[in-house]
């Protein structure tokens, strides 16, 4: 007589086989997986650790730290010369903005990063209220401090801004332009309308078929030709246009690259559901067709951050600029001077974008979550 046992309850679980759990595990699937992969990451693993001691090297146990010119840094094999950069840093940051003046500045990047912090947390309440006063207040307070000439405020040329500020300036004023203005592109290029789909086609093939130190030059000598008798327009405001409009192009084909992998049936599906080929753009497509460029249009925003170095070109010290501009200095002309000061610039910019390529990648995640709930 046979007997049948059912099993009334999952059986216990086993603890995962040794060495493909946890840290080991890990090891060994994505770094040692085999002969191939263990000698290029011990090669790998080698070369990185080299480049991490020469940098720790010159940047920390062969530097200098201490002193008040040239001859504190002009010491045999001596490493980074950190006094050039304690003594020059305020003017990497304001450029030659006046001393007693630059709590503006500060206070612009004060007031920008708080109303952009709950913008960047999921969640936060009063984003239309604060996206509303990003795009249109702020800009307006940003100009009052920093230019000046209202509400008893010292005027300050354009031509004294610089260093890291002109470079936030022209970054972020070129991201806001050029993002609605390359949607806009894109959504005209694929336009009914052939009046309006060429004339977007003939804009993003012109702007994109030249060199954006040729746009610089252009915007900087030709502009002014086009504005009207007595509209004049700053070299800083020239080259901000011109690095707007240079960027939109490359973002309407970021963003024209998304639209074309929304699926047909998403636009026959909306319009089937009674709503106008507007609503259906802009309720079902476009939203879709963002996500899917998000990769595209971060990188062509770090793009645009760097290349905000170019507007050296037309006499205006960004950054890197301001950086070279004070090299020239006979105070602290010792050999590695200027390898301490790209050595900072580096890690400045390398910080800026590697803070949005990461922001980016965490906002594809939230959205790519919330498109599977």
């Amino acid at each position: 007589m046979s007997v049948a046992f059912v099993r009334d309850r999952d059986a216990p679980l086993r603890p995962p086989p040794p060495g493909t759990a946890g840290a080991l595990g890990w090891l060994r699937a994505n770094l040692f997986a085999g002969p191939g992969n263990s000698l290029l990451t011990l090669l790998l693993g080698l070369a990185l650790g080299w480049l991490a001691w020469s940098v720790l090297d010159w940047a920390v146990l062969r530097a200098v730290w201490t002193g008040s010119g040239r001859e504190a840094c002009a010491i045999p094999d001596a490493g980074a010369c950190w006094p050039f950069v304690w003594e020059k840093f305020p003017q990497w940051i304001f450029g030659f903005y006046p001393l007693d003046e630059r709590w503006r500045p500060l206070a612009v990047m004060a007031i920008g990063a708080a109303a952009l912090a709950p913008m960047m947390v999921p969640g936060a309440p009063g984003k239309q209220a604060n996206a509303l006063f990003l795009l249109i207040a702020y800009p307006a307070i940003a100009y009052v401090l920093l230019a000046g000439g209202a509400f008893g405020l010292e005027p300050v040329e354009t031509s004294s801004w610089g260093g890291l500020l002109v470079t936030l300036v022209v970054a972020v004023t070129g991201i806001v332009i050029s993002l609605p203005l390359g949607i806009l592109l894109a959504l005209g290029r694929r336009s009914e309308l052939p009046v309006v789909r060429t004339a977007s086609i003939v804009f993003i093939e012109l702007w994109r078929g030249v060199p954006l130190v040729t746009v610089l030059f252009m915007a900087s000598v030709m502009l002014p030709l086009f504005l009207p008798g007595g509209v004049t327009l700053d070299k800083l405001m020239r080259a901000i246009i011109g690095l707007s409009l240079f960027a939109s192009a490359y973002i309407a084909e970021a963003v024209r690259g998304g639209l074309q992998a929304v699926a047909k049936g998403q636009t026959e599906a909306g319009l089937a559901l009674g709503l106008s080929r507007g609503q259906v753009t802009r309720k079902i497509v476009l939203p879709q067709a963002l996500r899917i460029s998000i990769p595209n249009i971060v990188g062509i925003f770090i793009g645009l951050f760097k290349d905000t170095t170019l507007v050296l070109v037309v006499s205006i010290y960004d950054f890197l600029g301001i950086i070279n501009a004070g090299l020239q200095d006979a105070k602290w002309a010792a050999p590695q001077t200027a390898n301490t000061g790209y050595f900072v610039a580096a890690l400045v910019y390398f910080a800026f974008c590697f803070a949005m390529s990461r922001y980016a990648l965490f906002t594809e995640a939230r959205l790519e979550q919330a498109g599977k709930r």
